[in-house]
């Protein structure tokens, strides 16, 4: 009897496995949804996404990155930089909208990051969603704060150098 339970518990482990490992090949194949009349797209109903353009729905809202009006036409590129130091690669990239990826290392998951400039109110809206599956265990939530943490990390550290003195988040010259 407990020969058979350990067999149906290694089967049924074996099979969930086979499972991720399929649904992360599925997410190669995807590609992130873009813009819908010029806005990230909401998200699914499942918890895997947020956005920050759908101020409505607080489950999957998380808010914008604002930026100082010196940086208007750098804003993407320090995005980037941040996106490409924590591990994702930019799958496409325009005037003011870029797309990058993220795998995770074990199953090969992938998550889209979206990002749009609206440079007339000096925000950079953020998307990030898995491609596949339900839930998360907030993933994409984590990553879009962190880009928010580290792109203001470096408009900070670089205030004195890129900003005039009105527009110093620091305060310091």
């Amino acid at each position: 009897m407990i020969k058979t339970i350990l067999i149906i518990v290694i089967v049924i482990s074996l099979l969930m496995l086979v499972g991720c490992f399929m649904l992360g090949n599925m997410s190669k194949n995807e590609k992130p949804p873009g813009l819908l009349s010029g806005r990230l797209s909401p998200c699914p109903d499942s918890p895997n996404c947020v956005v920050s353009e759908i101020i409505e729905d607080d489950s999957h809202y998380v808010a914008p990155v604002h930026y100082p009006e010196a940086l208007s036409k750098d804003s993407l590129d320090l995005v980037k930089l941040v996106i490409q130091e924590i591990g994702g690669k930019i799958t496409i990239e325009e005037e003011a909208y870029i797309a990058a990826s993220f795998t995770s290392t074990f199953f090969g998951f992938v998550d889209d990051l979206e990002c749009r400039n609206d440079m007339a109110n000096h925000t950079i809206h953020l998307r990030s969603a898995s491609r596949v599956g339900h839930s998360d265990f907030g993933a994409n939530r984590e990553r879009v704060e962190l880009i928010s943490t580290l792109f203001h990390q470096r408009i900070n550290k670089a205030a004195p150098t890129i900003l005039p003195p009105s527009t110093n988040p620091t305060g310091q010259p």
